[in-house]
Parts: C-alpha cells; structure tokens; sequence
C-alpha cells in the first residue's frame, strides 16, 4: 500500500484534497461500515469483510492523482469500482494467497451507488437485492465524504 501510495494520495480533489486523505476516508468508511455492523446487526458472508471493503473500496485514487505544485492534479480513469476490485484482489493474492468474496466484490464495485452510470443503476439494484451491504458501503462512502469531509 505504501508503494502505491495509499497513504500520501488525496481523496478528492474537492473533500479530502490533502495529502493522507485517502487513508483517512478509508478508515472512515470503515469505521462506518463496523458501526452500522455492530449498531444495526447487519451480517457479512465473512468477517473481515466491512474492513477489507472500507479499507480498500477506493485503492484505484492511488492512480488518479499526481501532486501538482501545492495542490493535486486528477485523472478521471474510467472503471473506478472494477479497477479497485482488480487492485484489492492482487494485494490479497500477493499478501496470503486470500481471494475477494463475491459479498466484497460487489460492495467495492458498487460502492459508488447511483453516481456510478446511470446504464449502470439496475446492475447496482440486482447487486442491493443479493447483498444488502451494497447499499450500506455506499451509504458509509456518502457519510464519509459529504458529511465527514473524509
């Protein structure tokens, strides 16, 4: 993560335009994510899963952004939920030779909600009705940025 630069990228260029942001957001959102866990019941096909989801849902900002000046430039790169997937599965396989779960898959690919494409949306509806938790990594995404600045 240190390689890819996890921990020095923004989260955005509006909220969370600093250095360390994305970190920041991760863990909010996966804060969030344990929260809703714990205050709501919401269950996981695996454990570790409301972590490996906020923590890795936006692996793919480490590629979109470049420091410019005092500030940070963006490259909008299409497939942003696919490109996290892809990314999050490569560090598992290399970590411990663990694999994503459908479950995570789908809440880092959709985490995005309705933002995504809107010929995307019923693909992000069939993923809501096969794991409810789709919804909720979306809504600890919103919670983090808009409401958190994170």
């Amino acid at each position: 993560l240190d390689e890819m630069g996890f921990f020095d990228a923004p989260a955005s260029i509006t909220t969370g335009a600093y250095s360390g942001a994305l970190f920041d957001h991760s863990l909010a959102v996966t804060g969030a994510l344990l929260d809703y866990t714990d205050k709501m019941g919401l269950t996981w096909s695996d454990a570790r899963s409301p972590y490996i989801v906020g923590m890795f849902h936006d692996l793919c900002k480490t590629e979109e952004y470049e420091k410019d000046g005092d500030g940070w430039k963006h490259y909008k790169l299409k497939g942003h939920g696919e490109r996290s997937v892809s990314m999050a599965e490569a560090i598992l396989n290399d970590a411990a030779a663990l694999s994503l779960t459908e479950e995570e898959m789908l809440c880092i690919r959709w985490h995005m909600g309705f933002a995504d494409d809107k010929e995307n949306w019923n693909c992000y509806g069939a993923a809501i009705e096969k794991y409810q938790n789709v919804l909720w990594t979306h809504t600890a995404d919103m919670v983090a940025s808009r409401v958190l600045g994170v």
